[in-house]
C-alpha cells in the first residue's frame, strides 16, 4: 500500500520523547513492504500541518496514518480526514507509568479525535500500540480497517425509577452553571447548546468573561489570601517550595470563584483553564478547582459544560465529592487503566498513606496543583455524552488499586469490571468525550434510574 504519514504533536508536551517514539514508528513502517509518503516530521502547529496536507494531496495515497505523537486537539485530525478520500487511521502511543510527568498523553488525543470524527460521521481505524513491539498482524488489520470503529448503540434502562431518582431530577433542574471563558479550539468534546441542555436537565448556564475571574481575583484582600494559604498548608506538603508570587495568584482564584458563586448563585463552574490562566494571569486554577470540588461546587476544566452537568448529577446520586478526569492509559496485559488529571481531584480522594503535596502544572510550570495517588476502593464513572450527536448517559464501574502514583498530578490505577481490552474498544467505539466524572462507591443502579427519569438512553462500558 501507499501510506501517507502525518505526525501530530504539541510543543507543551515532552517533544524529545515524542521524537523518540516517532522515529520508532517510522522505523517500523519502513521495515514493512509499504511505501511511505510525507516528510514524516513532527507537526506542532496548524500551518505546517496544512502545508503537509497540501503536499500529500497529489500523492497516490491508499491509506493515511495520523501518528498521535502527543495529545492534540482534534481540529487537524478532522481536517485531514475531510481532505483525503483514502482510508484514515490514528496510531496512538502508550507511555510507561513511571510516576513522572505525563509526557505524551497520546491516548487522550485519540479519545478526543474519536469523538470529533464521530460527530462528523467519519469512519476511521485505530491503534494503541507501542512501536517497539507491535505485531504485524495487528498492524495489517489496522490498514485493512478491521480495527475500525464499531459504533455502540445506547439503549433505555428497564429499571423502574425510584422516588429518589425523581427527587434528584427535580433538584437538578434548579441548578445553575457558570461558564467562565470559551472551550479551546478543536475540543468538540466541550461544545454545548444551552437550549438542548436546558431541555434535557433544566440546568441553566450563564456565560462569564474570563477577565472577570482575573479581576475579581486580583482585588481579593491579602488577609483572605493568607487565611486560604494557611488552610491549604494544613492539608498538603511542599507548599513553600513553589513560586510564592504565582502561588498567591493561584490562591486568589479560589476566592474569586467563591465570590462569583455567591453573587451569581452558581452550583458548578465550567472554566477555560488554559492557556490564558498561565499566559495572561500567571497562576493555575487546578488547585482552586480541587478545593471548590471538595466543598461540593464541582469545576470542569476546558469550559466543559456537559462535564459540569455530569459532575452535578453524579454528586447528587453519590452524595459525595466528584472528580472530572481523563482516561490516559489502558494496559491490556495488566488489565488496568489510568485515570488522571493535572492536579484537581478533591483532596479527600487522596490515598491515606500518602501526604498530598503542592506541585506545578507539568506543561505550564506554575502552581498551584495537588499531587497524590487516588485511594483504593470501588468507583463509578459517568458522562452525560453527546457522542454521535445523541445525548446519552455512559456508565462504567471499577476499582482503584493501591498502586504507586502512575503520573504526576492526581491519578489512580483502575481495574474495570470489564476486561481492559473491552473497555479500550468501547471507549473509542462509543465516541466518548475525554472527560468522565468519578465518585467512590457503586452508584450504577441509581444512575440508571436517573437516566430513566431524564429520558436518557445508556451505554455501559
Amino acid at each position: 500500500m501507499n501510506i501517507g504519514v502525518l505526525a501530530l504533536g504539541r510543543s507543551t508536551h515532552d517533544i524529545e520523547f515524542a521524537h523518540v517514539k516517532l522515529q520508532q514508528c517510522l522505523q517500523f513502517l519502513h521495515s514493512t513492504s509499504h511505501k511511505i509518503y510525507g516528510i514524516c516530521e513532527l507537526l506542532l502547529e496548524s500551518e505546517p500541518t496544512l502545508r503537509e496536507i497540501e503536499n500529500l494531496k497529489d500523492a497516490p495515497i491508499d491509506f493515511i496514518i495520523i501518528l498521535q505523537a502527543t495529545f492534540t486537539d482534534a481540529s487537524m485530525t478532522v481536517k485531514i480526514a475531510q481532505t483525503f478520500l483514502s482510508n484514515i487511521g490514528i496510531w496512538s502511543i502508550p507511555e510507561p507509568r513511571l510516576g513522572g510527568r505525563l509526557r505524551l498523553n497520546s491516548f487522550c488525543g485519540l479519545n478526543l479525535a474519536s469523538h470529533a470524527l464521530g460527530l462528523n460521521d467519519i469512519q476511521f481505524s485505530w491503534l494503541y500500540e507501542n512501536p517497539e513491539n507491535i505485531e504485524i498482524s495487528r498492524f495489517q488489520n489496522f490498514l485493512e480497517n478491521k480495527r475500525s470503529v464499531k459504533r455502540l448503540e445506547a439503549s433505555y434502562s428497564e429499571i423502574f425509577p425510584s422516588n429518589k431518582a425523581k427527587i434528584i431530577k427535580n433538584k437538578i433542574k434548579n441548578f445553575k452553571i457558570g461558564k467562565i471563558g470559551k472551550h479551546p479550539d478543536g475540543f468538540d468534546t466541550c461544545k454545548y447548546d444551552p437550549i438542548k441542555l436546558k431541555k434535557l436537565s433544566g440546568v441553566s448556564v450563564e456565560e462569564i468573561d474570563l477577565d472577570k475571574l482575573f479581576e475579581t481575583a486580583k482585588k481579593t484582600k491579602q488577609d483572605k489570601v493568607k487565611t486560604s494559604y494557611n488552610e491549604i498548608k494544613n492539608k498538603i506538603s511542599l507548599i513553600d517550595e513553589v513560586d510564592q508570587s504565582e502561588l498567591d495568584l493561584s490562591i486568589r482564584l479560589k476566592s474569586s470563584l467563591e465570590s462569583i458563586k455567591e453573587n451569581g448563585k452558581f452550583d458548578a463552574f465550567a472554566i477555560r483553564c488554559w492557556p490564558e490562566m498561565f499566559t495572561e494571569y500567571g497562576g493555575a486554577v487546578c488547585g482552586p478547582a480541587s478545593l471548590m470540588g471538595e466543598n461540593k461546587t464541582p469545576c470542569a476544566c476546558e469550559a466543559d459544560v456537559y462535564g459540569s452537568l455530569t459532575q452535578l448529577i453524579l454528586q447528587e446520586v453519590s452524595g459525595s465529592q466528584v472528580f472530572l478526569t481523563d482516561l490516559v492509559d489502558i494496559d491490556i496485559n495488566d488489565n488496568t487503566g489510568v485515570i488522571w488529571h493535572c492536579g484537581q481531584a478533591p483532596i479527600s480522594m487522596c490515598d491515606k498513606d500518602f501526604k498530598a503535596r503542592a506541585t506545578i502544572h507539568t506543561n505550564r510550570k506554575m502552581p498551584l496543583l495537588f499531587e497524590f495517588p487516588l485511594k483504593p476502593g470501588i468507583v463509578t464513572l459517568m458522562r452525560i455524552s453527546q457522542a454521535f450527536g445523541q445525548q446519552k448517559m455512559i456508565i462504567s464501574k471499577g476499582k482503584i488499586l493501591k498502586r504507586d502514583m502512575a503520573f504526576t498530578g492526581t491519578s489512580g490505577v483502575i481495574e474495570f469490571n470489564s476486561e481492559a481490552s473491552d473497555v479500550l474498544n468501547d471507549v473509542i467505539s462509543s465516541g466518548l468525550e475525554h472527560h468522565m466524572a468519578l465518585a467512590y462507591g457503586d452508584h450504577t443502579q441509581m444512575l440508571e434510574e436517573v437516566a430513566s427519569v431524564m429520558d436518557l438512553p445508556i451505554i455501559k462500558i
